[in-house]
């Protein structure tokens, strides 16, 4: 319908051009600004009954564009009564909810893990800091009753594994 629309505008400006100029070619009573504009070349280009020529064109064209500029406006009444009516007919907007903060745990890298981007060196393996499960416990301090022999050796206990 729009494109309608935009076809009849451009056909009301040219009628609209048309009727100025139909209007200032023709001869007024006592010369005025018609006779100034070139009266006197519509007589030679239309011969010498040019006045009656020039009163129908002037008619025509003012009843044209008077027709076309009220279908046109009737034409923007019946686009914009249906632009709302389809907008009320319309899906419903929802806003989308914002997303949850971010907590520390899931953004951090893990204590052992470099950070994403990060250069990795490797560290020799006795340069690491102790762990909790390469740590030896602290000798248990000796009972006076027990016997002066050293007991088995056995081995630290181990980490629980995760």
């Amino acid at each position: 319908m729009s494109i309608v629309l935009g076809i009849l505008t451009f056909f009301l400006i040219l009628i609209s051009l048309f009727l100025v100029l139909v209007v200032l070619m023709q001869k007024t009573k006592d010369g005025g600004m018609g006779a100034a504009l070139g009266g006197g070349a519509a007589e030679a280009a239309f011969g010498a009954d040019t006045s009656n020529v020039l009163v129908q064109a002037t008619k025509y064209s003012a009843i044209l564009f008077f027709v076309l500029a009220f279908v046109l406006y009737l034409g923007r009444i019946y686009e914009r009564s249906h632009a709302t009516a389809a907008a009320k007919n319309a899906l419903p907007a929802i806003a989308v909810p914002a997303a949850p903060p971010a907590t520390a745990a899931t953004t951090a890298p893990a204590a052992g893990t470099p950070a994403p981007g990060a250069p990795t060196v490797a560290i020799p393996a006795a340069a690491q800091a102790p762990t909790a499960a390469t740590t030896t416990p602290a000798p248990a301090p000796k009972a006076e009753s027990a016997p002066a022999t050293a007991a088995p050796a056995t081995p630290p206990p181990e980490a629980p594994k995760k």
